[in-house]
């Protein structure tokens, strides 16, 4: 149901956008899901955000989240979805998205230790 609504398309990494269509139907509530984006401009759109009083945490000198889409022209809300939005910067910037030691957190990450070694045990095995 993509209906033909006007489309926006936005960059986010390497052969990944976001996109969004423009439709008459309510929007479903907010239900907690989140994506996340690394940008290299990282504090100009965090400060166009704030003069709107729109960020709604900010985790640490790497990243921020806000929650609510707005209307550029009129501040009008138009969609909520969290974004975590991460400087090119962060530790975990470029990080693999396979092979990765399950042991590892946000807050446990250590560079260059993610794909280190780690075994499972016989009993973790399938067979």
């Amino acid at each position: 149901m993509n209906g033909d609504g006007t489309l926006a398309r936005a960059k986010v990494g390497k052969d990944q956008y976001l996109q969004f269509r423009e439709s008459d139907a309510a929007p479903g509530g907010f239900d907690g899901h989140h994506i996340q984006i690394y940008i290299t401009d990282f504090s100009g759109p965090y400060q166009r955000l704030r003069e709107r009083n729109l960020i709604s945490r900010e985790d640490n000198q790497y990243q921020y989240r806000f929650c609510d889409i707005v209307d550029p022209a009129d501040g009008r809300h138009l969609f909520t979805v969290e974004h975590e939005v991460r400087s090119a910067t962060h530790p975990m910037y470029l990080r693999p998205l396979v092979n990765r030691n399950p042991a590892q957190t946000n807050r446990t990450f250590a560079n260059g230790y993610d794909q280190a070694p780690w075994a499972m045990g016989p009993d973790q095995y399938d067979g």
